[in-house]
């Protein structure tokens, strides 16, 4: 997989006033909930792509789109290969399949071996949108028990993106964001409500914005 990795580490920065085509969000252990709120808080015109992975068991089937849908303005779906992503869809990754952004920005589905322990894994879906959207890309880690999405996160900002983890002290699993924290690869550190208060008020992207 092409990786970008920076020279030297960018400081954290305010994300306030940025634009993005694309919100990239990664949960694991105590993150449904979250995301939940956050899909609630969009409005019904938001501007940006949303792509969301969540660790799931392999085999179950999945019922995250009806959760979802239900709370959410937006559609949302699981999408299948070669989708592709429109401004204000939800995509949702299926259980056992990896989600990635193609050039043509198109979903990638791959059932390749897990990174992590996990398939879905965060690291790769943010890797690949941090190829395609560089600083187009806002990445967004929540609740989980590993440190899946760290080098993903990590990636995002040497691309140009912007990284937000949720505040530990909020999460029912704080090591993931944690782990982010710690290794400097966050612009910023939100609760779930600033996070959503952030979010529905993002501006659209224009070419001017480049």
């Amino acid at each position: 997989m092409r990786a970008i990795r920076p020279a030297v580490k960018r400081q954290p920065a305010s994300t306030q006033s940025r634009a993005f085509e694309l919100v990239a969000l990664g949960a694991s252990a105590g993150g449904i909930d979250v995301l939940n709120g956050l899909l609630a808080a969009l409005p019904s015109d938001f501007a940006a792509a949303v792509m969301i992975v969540v660790h799931l068991p392999p085999d179950p089937p999945s019922y995250l789109v009806e959760s979802f849908g239900r709370r959410s303005s937006l559609p949302v779906i699981e999408p299948d290969a070669g989708e592709r992503i429109l401004a204000g869809r939800v995509y949702v990754a299926p259980p056992g399949y990896h989600m990635l952004v193609e050039d043509d920005r198109t979903v990638a589905l791959s059932t390749e071996a897990a990174v992590r322990f996990s398939r879905p894994s965060i690291d790769v879906m943010f890797e690949s949108a941090a190829w395609r959207y560089r600083e187009r890309v806002l990445a967004i880690l929540l609740s989980g028990a590993n440190e899946d999405g760290v080098l993903g996160l990590e990636t995002v900002r040497a691309a140009g993106g912007a990284a937000w983890a949720q505040a530990p002290e909020t999460a029912a699993s704080p090591e993931m964001p944690r782990a982010a924290i710690e290794r400097g690869a966050v612009d910023e550190v939100l609760s779930p409500s600033t996070m959503a208060r952030r979010l529905a008020r993002l501006p659209a992207f224009t070419d001017h914005d480049s």
